[in-house]
This record gives C-alpha cells, sequence and structure tokens, in this order.
C-alpha cells in the first residue's frame, strides 16, 4: 500500500487526520478537518478528498454519518510516507542509558529494558532472551534426591549454573550418577551448547543400540535439560495488563486472545525471528503480523547487537492508534542502548 499516489491536498488531509485521530481517539470529520488543516478548504472539498481516501481503503466511517478514522493501510502509508519522528533529546537518551547501565548480567539487563519501554510507552514491552549460539558447555553433574528423582547441575559458559530436577524410572545410587556425569562430560564438556544438542541425538541412538540402560537415561536426563533451558526462543514481558486501558482492544474475547498468545509465545517468537533478519526498525500494523490475536495492535520492533552480530528483538505491542512519531525512536534507541550495555557485561 505504500505505493499509493497521494497529491499535496490527499497527504495533507490524511496526515492531519491520522494525528487528531491518534491524539483523540473519536472519529474525525470533515468540518473539523476544513478548520484544522491548515488549508483553504470547504468542508465540501475536505469531503470529496476524504471520499477519494476512503475509496482507496486508506480511511473509514464507523457509523453513517460519523467522521472517518483511519485503516491499517491508512497506517501503513502513514508510518511509510508522511510521518515525522520525534528523536529523543540527550537528557532523555542519558535518563535511558543511566537505567540500563548499573544492573549486573544480561538478564537483568532484559527484564529492565523490557520494563523501561512498557513504563514510558504505557504498552507491552518485549525483550526476546539473547541469543547464546556460542556458549559452552562446561561441567554436568548428577545428585540423587530420593523418590525417583535426580537433581542435574549444568554449568554452561564461565559463569552460568542452572539446575533441574528429573523424575527417573527408578532410584540410582550416587555412585552409578556419577559414572554417567563421567560419560557424559567426556563427551559434551566444552562443546557449544547446539552442537551439544546434536551430540545427544546421535549418542541416544547409538547407546540404545547397545542396550546400556544407564548411559541411556544420562543423555535422556541431559537431553531434557537442555531443551527445555536452552531452546534459544524465549522472551520478556513486561507491561501487558496496561493494554486492557485502551478502548481499541479493550473487548473482553480479543483480550483474552492476546494474553494467551503471549503466554504461549510461538506465534510472537515466530514473528520476532523475521526481524532477526531485518536492519533497524520494523514495523508491523495490524493484520500484517499474520496473527489473528494482533489484528488490533500495532508490533514496533528493532533488532539488538552486540559487536554488530544479533542478539536478539526488542519491541513493543500496543494499539494501532499509537504515537508512532514518539514510540519509534524509542524502540529505537532503547535497542541500541541495550545492545551497548550488553556489550559491556
Amino acid at each position: 500500500m505504500t505505493d499509493i499516489s497521494l497529491n499535496d491536498r490527499a497527504r495533507h488531509l490524511l496526515r492531519a487526520l491520522i494525528d487528531r485521530y491518534i491524539a483523540e481517539g473519536t472519529p474525525v470529520g470533515s468540518s473539523i478537518l476544513a478548520k484544522e488543516s491548515g488549508l483553504e478548504l470547504s468542508s465540501a472539498t475536505v469531503r470529496n478528498v476524504l471520499a477519494d481516501l476512503e475509496d482507496m481503503g486508506l480511511i473509514t466511517s464507523p457509523h453513517t454519518s460519523s467522521g472517518r478514522v483511519p485503516t491499517a493501510q491508512g497506517y501503513r502509508v502513514f508510518v511509510d510516507n508522511l510521518l515525522t519522528l520525534e528523536p529523543l533529546d540527550v537528557v532523555q537518551i542519558d535518563k535511558l542509558k543511566s537505567q540500563l547501565k548499573y544492573l549486573q548480567g544480561a538478564a537483568g539487563l532484559v527484564q529492565s529494558a523490557s520494563n523501561l519501554i512498557s513504563g514510558i510507552t504505557r504498552m507491552a514491552g518485549i525483550v526476546t532472551i539473547p541469543i547464546r549460539e556460542e556458549t559452552r558447555v562446561q561441567h554436568i553433574e548428577f545428585l540423587p534426591l530420593g523418590d525417583k528423582r535426580v537433581l542435574v547441575v549444568l554449568i554452561i559458559g564461565s559463569e552460568e549454573i542452572q539446575n533441574r530436577v528429573i523424575c527417573t524410572e527408578r532410584n540410582y545410587s550416587r555412585d552409578e550418577l556419577q559414572q554417567a556425569a563421567n560419560y557424559l562430560n567426556e563427551k559434551l564438556a566444552g562443546r557449544g551448547v547446539e552442537e551439544v544438542k546434536r551430540v545427544l541425538v546421535h549418542e541416544l541412538e547409538a547407546t540404545k543400540r547397545q542396550m546400556d540402560k544407564l548411559m541411556v537415561t544420562a543423555l535422556e536426563m541431559a537431553r531434557q535439560i537442555l531443551t527445555k533451558d536452552n531452546k534459544g526462543g524465549d522472551y520478556v514481558l513486561s507491561g501487558e495488563v496496561q493494554l486492557m486501558t485502551y478502548q481499541d482492544i479493550s473487548d473482553v474475547a480479543k483480550l483474552r486472545e492476546l494474553f494467551e498468545a503471549f503466554n504461549e509465545k510461538r506465534e510472537i517468537l515466530h514473528l520476532f525471528d523475521h526481524v532477526l533478519q531485518a536492519e533497524g526498525v520494523q514495523i508491523f500494523i495490524g493484520e500484517e503480523s499474520g496473527y489473528a490475536p494482533l489484528g488490533n495492535c500495532s508490533v514496533v520492533t528493532s533488532p539488538y547487537r552486540v559487536n554488530g552480530k544479533v542478539l536478539g528483538v526488542l519491541g513493543i505491542i500496543g494499539p494501532t492508534r499509537m504515537n508512532y512519531r514518539q514510540v519509534i525512536p524509542i524502540v529505537d534507541i532503547t535497542a541500541k542502548l541495550l545492545g551497548s550495555a550488553l556489550k559491556q557485561e
């Protein structure tokens, strides 16, 4: 829709209509536009231009004899061709830097960034967990807990320790579990997480043929913790309840679908995957996301990088009637600041 040809008068009126609708949230009438557009046009002339814009699918009338509101296609033309951004000033940028500077660890920074963009925009803030493809498995240990349970301790990289309790078919002695850990450490220690996953699949098939049940159990336990905790796909979500305050998306059924999508994560992560390969801010308006629960929402995203490598995506989800002039620069600069903070970490 961005290649629609509009004359200067139509561009001006479409921009004025969308600006007012974003600010007020009520349909905009031709008489109001005639007074406030800054053009010396009669209401009749404005009505004719609005009728043309409606025929193009850029605006619509929610009720007979009411004013007009922008469609998703109208917002797209507005964002791509008519929008003048409001860059953040130095004071605002310094304030953002200070809130991302003093936290320790990647997890704290990601959570802080999500909270930050949610608080500023009053919408839902999402930041995907940094990709850790190069992280290496250092050590794995099994400890018996009784009642057919085993504590798996996994050391990844130089400082990350993960613990998970695994249920087994029978109780294992400490010696058996030590033997299993020795076997796995010999096979896996020092390898990257993704490589370890591939090795586990191969070893499971080979070991099953040899019928060594203890080793099969050890491989299965390692596979479980690596699959669950190193999926390479998750995000931190903040401020989703604020979406309930927007009349545009306050329908209970639609909100329930949206919140279920937040909990299920798969489709939203799939959408964010597209951003990983993109440059700069990417915006999905309404049905452009290809995901029904986001049909009344806009998603504004940007990848964040460390040393030029994309580690994840930062973004906000809110109503299509959002202040794009402010939101786009906020998402853009926060993604850059998060990357910078992660590099320092």
